[in-house]
């Protein structure tokens, strides 16, 4: 990647009215430049979009906020749970409902505060005059722990909710196959997929099994915070943070077990020491891409619009410790291998959440440390 400087200018964007700083760039496929769309967010978690325009932001302290033509509503919306808003907890993923339209509801990820500690749970209400009413729960995980919620959401194409729980940092050591990440009979590094009440779907791998709880799908990960779905192929794919190295892109399939903490590409944070007894084992899937160092990454695209046409298929992958966006390319055969990563840009600040808009361009959730977080795009530049 190749950063072009040029001079502050004031823009007039299609859906909103923002003055701003842009930052142009040189990537293999298309030039690009960084405009900000909205301002002002205490640690944006998530974004989604609803049919009339308006742009949802999670803050990650509690709060759903409002982006309505190109202006950042002053009041958040009202009825959202309290949540655990301490360390990694807090409000994480806002989804609306495949059929929003005609049923307005929306759904929320978040760390529930208990009597002792925490637990990653959704829930769904209706979005009515700006505010969420008739909040249920759709599903409450039984893990516990200091962090690591995962709290990520998706629909497939069957309008089945897809949900990713971190091992909640369940300490590694002694007999690594007896960590709690290695059973599917927890919640403790899993992938879920519900119906859209809760219910478990009968094709569930785990349906049956008196060991296993029904709703999971895979097991055996760390704290999956980017989850997408193909949308070609249907498939499922997630990223998740490794330790100190070791981030994995991973292609998630019925019953599998993904390895943590038996195999992995991570070391202990400071010491560097050993975590894992081998990169791989048997009857444990292997990563498709892994990041040694760790870019930490959050957030998980794959694109499918027609703004950046030569980008059409790619993953973009944000980063939280590397504050970069990674462009990977899979293979011409879909056969689930990664040809080749690109870092598209550096320094924009912790990128929490990668989106496609209806617009089809790519848009950024970021959080600064110091200072105030923003939603940001990226938009093709003339000539590449």
């Amino acid at each position: 990647m190749i950063r072009m400087r040029s001079a502050v200018a004031l823009v007039v964007l299609a859906a909103a009215t923002v003055a701003t700083a842009q930052e142009d760039y040189r990537s293999a496929e298309h030039d690009f430049r960084v405009v900000t769309v909205a301002e002002g967010f205490d640690t944006p978690w998530s974004m989604t979009w609803l049919p009339d325009g308006d742009l949802l932001v999670t803050e990650r302290p509690g709060q759903l906020r409002i982006v309505r033509n190109g202006q950042l509503l002053t009041d958040p919306v009202p009825g959202v749970p309290p949540v655990f808003a301490e360390g990694q907890g807090g409000l994480f993923e806002v989804l609306p409902h495949p059929d929003f339209s005609t049923n307005r509801l929306l759904y929320l990820s978040y760390a529930r505060p208990l009597p002792e500690g925490s637990t990653t749970v959704v829930v769904r209400g209706r979005f009515e005059n700006d505010a969420l009413v008739d909040l249920e729960d759709v599903f409450v995980s039984d893990s516990q722990g200091r962090g690591h919620y995962g709290g990520r959401m998706a629909w497939d194409g069957d309008e089945m909710l897809w949900v990713t729980v971190g091992e909640r940092m369940a300490r590694p050591a002694g007999d690594l196959s007896a960590h709690p990440a290695q059973s599917p009979g927890n919640h403790h590094g899993v992938t879920v997929r519900l119906h859209d009440d809760g219910r478990v779907p009968d094709d569930n791998p785990f349906v049956g099994q008196a060991s296993a709880k029904p709703e999971v799908w895979s097991y055996g990960h760390r704290n999956p915070q980017g989850l997408a779905i193909h949308p070609d192929t249907g498939e499922v794919w997630t990223t998740e943070h490794g330790p100190q190295g070791g981030d994995e892109l991973n292609l998630i399939q019925p019953g599998v077990n993904y390895g943590w903490p038996v195999v992995g590409y991570g070391v202990n944070y400071g010491s560097g020491s050993a975590i894992h007894g081998a990169t791989r084992g048997e009857g444990m899937e292997n990563p498709r891409h892994f990041w040694v160092p760790s870019i930490a990454t959050a957030s998980l695209l794959i694109y499918s619009g027609d703004r950046f046409p030569g980008w059409k298929g790619d993953f973009f992958v944000g980063g939280l410790a590397g504050q970069q966006l990674a462009r990977l390319t899979p293979s011409v055969d879909r056969a689930g291998r990664i040809e080749r990563e690109e870092t598209l840009a550096h320094g924009l600040g912790r990128i929490r959440d990668v989106r496609q808009g209806p617009d089809d361009y790519i848009y950024l959730a970021i959080e600064s440390r110091p200072g105030p977080g923003r939603v940001v795009r990226l938009e093709p530049l003339q000539g590449r």
